[in-house]
């Protein structure tokens, strides 16, 4: 493609200068067809209600700037104020799950109740590979009752980026999506700190116009992901580790409770070192979730290939075994000590008996 338009002529002098920074409308136009298409084409959203930002985590940022006040839950401790908003991710990181239309109307009706506005995190939207089947906020928000409370759309936000489902995480492509013309406006002053480069939006305009390519891309991705989460899940179950069922994401839930020293966070954090130094893989332990059971662990399955998740599942193998020859060794050792122990205990008492 190079830097040139349709008309063979070269565009590198106009993206080299200031551009719009409400962004490119070609790209944020091409942005929400790809974004409607991946849930389904069942809500459609409007450019003008975009607002582009240097990745998922500036717009998350960039979203709470805007909501939420200074030193907030400090002061909400202090004064008894209210929250402001609830933040969610779906599908989940790090459980790999979607979210209900129940669960999520669920959500809708409290803030709803409650006058707050609800963020939904949805950047691994395009990565369900399996039932069922992912439903954004916008769609669940769409039910007639809800609708009913002309205000709900207005409290509802939709933080998404191009990183997880394109794989594209170095181009810091994120975005906020809200119906709130009041958060558009703030944000879009805000966004000035976090642009996304003219040429990345001329460059994504191109790729997501083409619609043969993104369809094709998303089928094969989820395909493979599935395969790949497959894989992983069957790898672990051979070595005595029990994943979480999963339709979504990059990663499976990986319950590694019963190689854990002890039910403690403490233990955990010694299981994971040990992983990472003797086994040599980087996984991601619970606690850096706020997960409250100690030994559940995020394993990513996508950032490799497969000969490297067939090593890693080798190792992690190899490392259970030797955590269980190990453990039985110290249990049969302690065993024998108990009884040794035991035995002069009741020699003790019959030589005493005899004495007597």
């Amino acid at each position: 493609m190079g830097l040139k338009n349709k008309d063979g002529e070269s565009v590198f002098r106009d993206l080299a200068l200031f551009q719009d920074y409400h962004g490119m409308p070609a790209f944020k136009n091409e942005l929400v067809e790809y974004m409607a298409k991946i849930r389904g084409n069942k809500v459609k959203f409007d450019p003008n209600n975009l607002v582009l930002a240097a990745g998922a985590t500036s717009a998350n940022e960039t979203l709470i700037f805007c909501l939420a006040d200074p030193e907030a839950y400090e002061r909400a401790q202090k004064l008894n104020l209210k929250v402001k908003g609830v933040l969610i991710t779906n599908p989940s990181n790090p459980l790999g799950t979607t979210m209900t239309k129940d669960e999520l109307q669920s959500l809708i009706t409290f803030a709803i109740d409650k006058d707050i506005h609800l963020i939904s995190d949805e950047v691994f939207s395009g990565t369900v590979f399996d039932s069922p089947c992912f439903i954004s906020i916008m769609e669940a928000a769409m039910d007639s009752n809800l609708k009913r409370n002309t205000d709900v759309l207005s409290r509802i936000h939709i933080v998404y980026s191009l990183s997880k489902d394109l794989g594209l995480p170095g181009f810091r492509v994120g975005m906020i999506y809200s119906n709130n013309q009041t958060v558009v406006s703030a944000a879009t002053k805000m966004s000035s700190f976090g642009l996304v480069s003219s040429q990345t939006q001329y460059l994504l305009s191109y790729m997501l116009a083409n619609k043969k390519f993104t369809s094709n891309y998303m089928k094969r991705n989820q395909k493979r992901l599935k395969k790949r989460k497959e894989m992983l899940v069957s790898g672990l179950k051979k070595s005595g580790i029990n994943c979480l069922k999963s339709n979504a994401g990059l990663f499976c839930w990986v319950d590694m409770r019963h190689l854990l020293c002890s039910n403690s966070f403490e233990a955990e954090t010694d299981l994971w070192k040990k992983i990472l130094c003797e086994v040599g893989l980087n996984i991601s332990p619970g606690s850096s979730f706020h997960c409250s059971q100690p030994g559940w662990f995020r394993v990513c399955f996508a950032n490799m290939n497969q000969s490297t998740l067939q090593m890693a599942l080798r190792r992690i193998k190899d490392f259970v075994e030797r955590s269980s020859f190990n453990y039985q060794q110290n249990m049969g050792s302690l065993s024998r000590k108990l009884i040794s122990n035991w035995v002069r205990k009741l020699s003790s008492a019959d030589r005493e008996e005899q004495e007597r």
